[in-house]
């Protein structure tokens, strides 16, 4: 089958297109035809060699943590059937024409390739940090970064559960935040005032999906640091703040979130050919959505 494989650390050019051979479902394991990749910074964080002492990989490897495809093969008791559409994550590397994978769920028919590619890491994100801020309703909660994927999710979600949600992002996305059922305030100098204007009660929790640096002024806003998680800022370990940094890759929390038909804000979507460029966009951080690599 093609692949996109890395034989050694290095820029995107260490990307290379290569035959490998047909993976095998196990146990519990669905294999996949891929028809969209996620593409995260994760990817080619691995793949310049800046992970390589927390998560190093053996060569070559294919990268990819997020697929969504049709099942072409199905392990002892896995669950699902030849033909099924699923999403999930990829237990062998997504930028592949196959790859196999444990942790997937049947994917809803309105659901695009794409959109179903962008969803098992930002979905899985947002809701276990909701989860560890044990967000309430009637709960007022700040999101840092509502309009990037992880934030948005985190958003909706928080307000279909009853929560106020002040979501903070850039003036060109303001509107967006807004439609997704929250109360938007632009970044910038004097954000805390901007906040306890549109939230005069005070608030009760502070999600940073964006690391932008406002830590410090978030816990002043709170009065306390003890409901404050960053995905985001590396600075929150110095600061003995909480970082959260993984999950349980358990495809059953995304279940409702699917059901709901969140707002995604897709960005590029790119060939297994270009895997390279995607990389170098994704590493801009001004992507403007999700990037992803399409197979079909």
């Amino acid at each position: 089958m093609r692949a996109i494989t890395i034989t050694q650390y290095g820029e995107p050019d260490v990307l290379r297109p290569a035959e490998v051979p047909l993976p095998d479902p196990g146990p519990g394991q669905v294999r996949v035809a891929v028809k969209a990749a996620g593409v995260n910074p994760i990817d080619w964080k691995i793949r310049s060699g800046a992970m390589a002492e927390v998560r190093p990989v053996d060569f070559p490897h294919i990268l990819g943590l997020e697929l969504a495809g049709v099942v072409d093969a199905v392990g002892e008791g896995a669950g699902f059937a030849v033909g099924d559409e699923v999403f999930g994550w990829s237990d062998t590397g997504a930028y592949a024409e196959y790859a196999l994978a444990t942790n997937v769920i049947r994917k809803p028919a309105g659901l695009s390739w794409p959109e179903a590619a962008a969803l098992p890491i930002a979905g899985e994100t947002a809701l276990r940090v909701l989860g560890e801020l044990e967000v309430k309703p009637g709960e007022t909660l700040v999101i840092h970064g509502a309009s990037g994927q992880v934030g948005r999710i985190a958003t909706q979600a928080a307000v279909t559960l009853g929560a106020t949600v002040v979501g903070l992002a850039g003036a060109s996305s303001l509107d967006e935040v807004t439609a997704l059922g929250a109360l938007a305030v632009q970044y910038g100098d004097d954000w805390v005032s901007r906040v306890h204007a549109v939230a005069p009660g005070g608030v009760d929790a502070v999600f940073d999906a964006a690391g932008f640096g406002v830590l410090g002024d978030s816990v002043d806003l709170l009065g306390s640091p003890d409901r404050l998680v960053t995905i985001a800022d590396p600075a929150a370990f110095a600061q003995g703040l909480k970082f959260s940094a993984s999950g349980s890759e358990t495809p059953a929390v995304l279940e409702d979130l699917v059901a709901r038909g969140p707002k995604l804000k897709l960005g590029s979507s790119y060939g297994l050919a270009e895997v390279a460029e995607a990389h170098r966009e994704s590493a801009t951080g001004h992507a403007g959505g999700k990037i992803t690599l399409s197979l079909e």
